[in-house]
């Protein structure tokens, strides 16, 4: 009998545990991986100290007050950009996830080619074309523009995915009382979607976040624009502070993200609780 519970519980691994010679083998590996990325680093930054990247007089320029308002404008720019986008392309996003599970084949299937064309669509020639052909004149609407269509295709294969998740006697039981379509969507399968499809939503705010930076293609005073021209400003003997710009400017970018994150999973957290607190009290 021992041999036989031995032998099911083989079965049911994919692959053979690894011996005491393959886990040396795998630590001698993770010792190797580790030595050469720290030797990549610190190669990185002795070539960058022996060229005068790591010299006090590259961070003059942070201690004038017209630079550091020139970061502050950046990051408002950046922020606008960001927040108009990500409103515009969630709404965007649910009107085409609307549109792709209708029942009118020619209101579905528009929605889904829309989907598809600015879903392959590069962003950044989406960008540059909507920046030459419509707003060479106001570059803010164009990145909004091109960062709207693409993300709001995104989000719409997001909610989309996330309402077809929802077990199918949902909806059936919805229907089986009398409930119309749009009853059926709002009360019952877009309410239980959400929770499974915030975390990726969430996760394509912060995508549409960091590819406002490519407002700096067609000269949007946004973050990054702000910092190429910090760093395109020679410091005489000096150089150029092309590193102690990216050690300023890429923690903002970092810092945006993690914080939108953490909101995103306090929203989570939120939406998780509510729901036991319903579960409970209909028990």
């Amino acid at each position: 009998m021992s041999k036989l519970l031995t032998r099911d519980a083989s079965a049911s691994v994919l692959y053979d545990a690894p011996g005491p010679k393959a886990r040396a083998r795998y630590r001698l590996f993770g010792v190797l991986s580790v030595l050469g990325i720290a030797g990549l680093l610190t190669y990185a930054v002795v070539t960058l100290a022996d060229n005068g990247q790591f010299d006090a007089d590259l961070w003059d320029p942070f201690q004038y007050t017209k630079v550091q308002q020139m970061i502050v404008d950046g990051l408002v720019s950046t922020l606008q950009a960001f927040g108009l986008a990500a409103a515009f392309s969630l709404a965007l996003g649910a009107l085409l996830a609307t549109g792709q599970l209708s029942d009118h084949k020619p209101v579905r299937w528009a929605s889904v080619g829309f989907v598809q064309f600015f879903r392959a669509m590069p962003l950044l020639i989406l960008i540059v074309a909507l920046y030459y052909a419509f707003f060479a004149k106001e570059p803010m609407w164009a990145l909004v523009l091109g960062l709207t269509l693409y993300n709001g295709s995104v989000q719409a294969e997001i909610i989309r995915s996330g309402v077809n998740a929802v077990p199918r006697g949902q909806g059936e039981a919805a229907y089986a009382i009398g409930l119309r379509k749009t009853q059926v969507m709002t009360t019952i399968l877009v309410p239980q979607a959400v929770r499974s499809m915030l975390p990726s939503m969430i996760g394509q705010l912060v995508v549409t976040l960091k590819d406002t930076s490519l407002g700096f293609i067609i000269t949007y005073q946004e973050l990054l624009f702000v910092g190429k021209k910090i760093a395109s400003q020679p410091l005489n003997a000096a150089g150029f502070p092309y590193i102690p710009v990216v050690l300023v400017i890429g923690p903002i970018y970092i810092a945006m993200c993690l914080l939108l994150t953490a909101l995103a999973r306090w929203i989570e957290a939120r939406g998780r609780r509510g729901a036991n607190r319903r579960t409970s009290a209909a028990a």
